[in-house]
């Protein structure tokens, strides 16, 4: 006599090709959010422990250049602080990917409109602004089209009545339990 098996396979777990968004696609998305994460940890941490070098590019010198280049790094460092959670597994915390979003189009907008509202005669300055609006609008571009597809997998997977990896089906009391409490209107007690 053959044992049947639950819907989700020997063990009640979803199959993998049942799992909302493939495995290549959340690698594909982990990818991009950690290529993004590299660039402005690395950039953190020169801007950190070598300041000099930097302080020319924002038209800066002395003690006082280096600090605020140091703290530019430091404020790096804090704004990507949401990203490994989100590298982890980018479907079950694709709303702390979703702020990931956010933040990288506030410091794009901030940046091109800081750029926008140079003065001229600050080539130096204006040459930093234009590196940090490419990048931060690559980067932008790269990870909403990430989080597009991540989106459009779990839709789709949604539509087949498919519980995506990482998310947990709504739990039910068993049919033999005792039923909820029905709400009480306070307004009319």
């Amino acid at each position: 006599m053959a044992l049947a098996h639950p819907p989700g396979g020997r063990h009640g777990l979803a199959s993998r090709t049942n799992a909302g968004p493939s495995s290549a696609l959340i690698w594909l998305v982990r990818l991009a959010l950690a290529l993004v994460f590299v660039l402005n940890v690395s950039c953190a941490f020169a801007f950190i422990a070598r300041p000099w070098l930097y302080t020319p590019g924002f038209e800066l010198s002395g003690v006082a250049g280096e600090t605020l280049v140091r703290g530019l790094g430091i404020l790096f460092l804090m704004w990507n602080a949401t990203y490994p959670l989100a590298l982890v597994h980018p479907w079950r915390y694709r709303w702390l990917f979703a702020i990931v979003l956010v933040q990288q189009a506030i410091g794009l907008l901030g940046e091109a409109w800081l750029l926008w509202a140079l003065p001229a005669g600050h080539a130096a300055l204006a040459a930093s602004g234009r590196r940090f609006v490419a990048f931060d609008g690559a980067a932008l571009a790269l990870m909403l089209a990430s989080f597009g597809a991540l989106a459009l997998a779990g839709r789709h997977s949604r539509r087949q009545g498919i519980t995506p990896a990482g998310d947990h089906p709504p739990r039910t009391p068993p049919a033999d339990g005792p039923a909820p409490p029905a709400p009480v209107d306070v307004g009319r007690a």
